[in-house]
Order: C-alpha cells, then structure tokens, then sequence
C-alpha cells in the first residue's frame, strides 16, 4: 500500500444527506467537484451510511431494517436509490462514472457482520463457516442496529473480512470510511488490526479512514500503524463551540500527522447541509468562522472532506473551497504546531506556525474571544529574527514585518500568513 503523502480531500454525503442519499445526489456532485474543485486537489468522492437500506431517506438511520445483502452476508447498495447497482452490479457503475471524471469513490461501512447475516446464518466466501460462528453478539454499536461485531479469533472471520475488501476492490472502491471503531480503542483494538491486514492486502489502494471520535489519544500508535486517517472528534456541525474546543484537540494531536498517518478533525460543514432542516439547511458558521475553520483545519493539516451539497453552493463557499494558498498550506505544512494559546482583557488569542516544504513558514492567528482586538505576534516568538516578507493566505496582500505581525480581528475571525 502507498502511504498518502499529504492530507485527503474530498468530499462526504453524510452532512448534507445522511442516511438518504441517492445515486443521482452523489453524481450530481461529483459532476460539480469535477468542474469546480478538482483543480485543487478535491478527488474523493465518499458515499457514507446505511447505502443498502432500501427504504432511507432521511438524515436518520433506518432502525432494525432489512438490508440489501448478498449470499455471502455481505452488504450490497439497495437498487431503489442506487440503480445502476441492478444485475448485481453492486458499486462498480457508480464507481467507473465516478474515475470517469478523473475523481476517486469512496464508501463508508459499519464494522463487523450484519446481523441479519447472523440471524440468518449466512454463507461467508471462501470459508466453511457462516456467520453466526464469528459473530461477536456482545459487540455492538450503540448507535446503530445494522451490525454485530465480528470475533477475530474466530476461524472464517479472516475470511469475511477478506471478502469484502476483495467485493469492494471489484467496485473500483478507493476510500474506505470504517465507523464505530476509532473511539473504541483498546476493546475492539484486534478487530482494528485484522480489518487494516484485509484492506493492505486486498490487492488495490483504498485510503483507510476510522469513525467516529473522539480517538484515543494513548492509542494514538495503534492509528497510525492501521489506518491513514482518525477521527479526534465526535461529528462535528456548525456550532461554534465545537470549533473552539477543537484548538484543544488539534493542539493534542498535531505531533501525530505525517505521510500516511493523519488526525482528522472531521467534515467541513459549509454550505447547503443537514437538509432534513425544517427552515434553513445552510451552515451556521459566519463567514468569518469558516475561514477560521479553513486556517486551522489546514495550518494542523486535517484532511479535508466537504459536507455540504456542493450543487447548491454560492460564490463565497466555492472561493472558501478553492484557496489555493490555503489549500497549499494543508499540503505543505510540516512540523504544524500551537506556539501559544493567550487570555487577556476578556480576549483570547490563538498563535499556530508550521514549516512550509517549498520555503518559508506559516503562521496563523486566532481571535477565539468574543470581542474585537489587535492582536501583535512579536517574530521572536515564531523564532524569527530578522525582517521577513508576508503573504496574507486571503487578501493575497504582501506586506513586510520588521519586527511584529499586528492584525484586527472580529471574534471568532482569523488571519494567515506565508512569511519568507
């Protein structure tokens, strides 16, 4: 397997759609991150949950539901809302349209063997044993009903795991999104190891994401040795305390990205999302908070996966998406971290820097308090000791500090620079 060298971008059904999405909804927006986004490394295209419930259309799951399943208790997309899937097709329409944009498909799957597979007693492929014998029954999602754990040590589990990843590699599957996992470190932690075995040698590349958060931070090895990319947050929406409590979380974490290996500070919520909404599906977030979002998801180097429906995007989400200075920032940063985090007179300031990989350094200013300041970063404190020329990330303006960056911002505002 190649190590993914810079943090993944892309983008994820779920904040928009939920449980519900459809075929015609993922093509449509894999359409517009073809026409728009694709030139800045936008590619993942990632269908998330329950796609082999038949009869989903919410934002909620479907409780106790029938799923689509093949003979081999192996989930299969439900043809209602994915119809290329018909003929036992499965994925593989949607994922040829998809590489046909030059874009890469994504799935999102819930660990272990669904029940109903256990219920039934299902065959599992290339093994005499069936479902119900590598069934860990105690093992389940507190949060969904679809699925029972699966016992490692259990003769046929090996096998059923490996006839997934073999099912998804038909698809042409390039990301795969495994949920109720990340924060269930160190008890399903044998589970972990044996699915990340089946996905490196399945024989193609899928990007390995683990949901949902918050990680453990003293299993922080575990991650990196079994999968590319961990959630360290429960789902995060458009509310701004969960932005202001992931400085803390980013802070925590930054010593742990590099290649192949990468924090994830979850989906960006911006634009059309959670259309389940009676009165307003757009995001929350103010403009100024979005760009926020932006500087420290990409100065902490997130992967960057978009949860709005990007067909109904307006000009300020798509120039927020499609930054290359910004989005260069995500991909260059090296050795990302917090110089310090400052309270004064009802303030509170945050100071990030990383090492830019083609010259320079970065640095991103924070104003997480809920008044206006002026807020003065000495060089020093950068360990820079001479005169440096500056390019603000957003107004594209240069500028020369000789001693000092001094910035105004709004609360909850932000501003970044590449300094040379």
């Amino acid at each position: 397997m190649n190590k993914i060298k810079t943090p993944p971008m892309g983008w994820n059904s779920w904040d928009c759609y939920g449980a519900g999405v459809t075929e015609e909804i993922v093509k449509k927006n894999a359409d517009y991150i073809a026409e728009y986004l694709k030139p800045y490394g936008w590619e993942y295209v990632v269908v998330d949950i329950q796609w082999s419930a038949p009869n989903a259309y919410t934002h909620a799951y479907d409780p106790f539901t029938e799923l689509c399943m093949d003979e081999y208790s192996r989930l299969i997309p439900a043809e209602k809302r994915f119809p290329s899937a018909a003929g036992g097709k499965g994925f593989a329409p949607l994922g040829e349209y998809i590489h046909a944009l030059g874009l890469k498909f994504g799935i999102h799957i819930m660990r272990g063997i669904p029940r109903q597979a256990v219920h039934r007693n299902t065959k599992i492929l290339g093994s005499e044993h069936t479902a119900r014998q590598i069934a860990k029954t105690a093992s389940i999602c507190q949060w969904n009903t679809d699925m029972y754990g699966v016992d490692p040590e259990k003769d046929g589990a090996r096998e059923y795991y490996e006839s997934l990843f073999a099912l998804y590699s038909q698809w042409g599957v390039d990301f795969i999104k495994i949920d109720d996992i990340c924060r269930e470190m160190p008890h399903e932690k044998a589970e972990l190891e044996l699915i990340s075995d089946c996905i490196r040698n399945c024989g193609r590349d899928m990007v390995f994401s683990l949901s949902p958060g918050p990680a453990v931070l003293e299993e922080s090895e575990t991650y990196k040795q079994t999968a590319d990319m961990w959630r360290i947050t429960d789902d995060f929406w458009d509310v701004w305390e969960l932005l202001y409590n992931m400085f803390e979380r980013c802070e925590k974490w930054s010593i742990h990205s590099g290649a192949g290996h990468w924090p994830d500070a979850d989906m960006l919520p911006v634009g059309a999302i959670d259309q389940d909404r009676d009165i307003n599906s757009w995001t929350k977030f103010t403009e100024d908070e979005q760009i926020t979002m932006m500087n420290l998801w990409c100065v902490f180097r997130s992967p960057l996966i978009i949860g709005g429906d990007m067909t109904k995007n307006d000009d300020f989400t798509l120039k927020l998406l499609s930054n290359p200075d910004v989005i260069a920032m995500n991909k260059n940063a090296r050795h990302s971290h917090q110089v310090w985090r400052r309270k004064a007179d009802g303030t509170e300031m945050v100071l990030w820097t990383a090492v830019c990989s083609e010259g320079g350094q970065y640095a991103a200013i924070f104003n997480i308090g809920e008044e206006k300041c002026d807020i003065t970063v000495p060089l020093t404190d950068l360990e820079i000791y001479s005169a440096v020329n500056g390019k603000d990330l957003w107004t594209k303006e240069e500028r020369a500090f000789d001693n000092e960056i001094t910035v105004s911002l709004a609360p909850h505002a932000s501003a970044a620079f590449l300094l040379k």
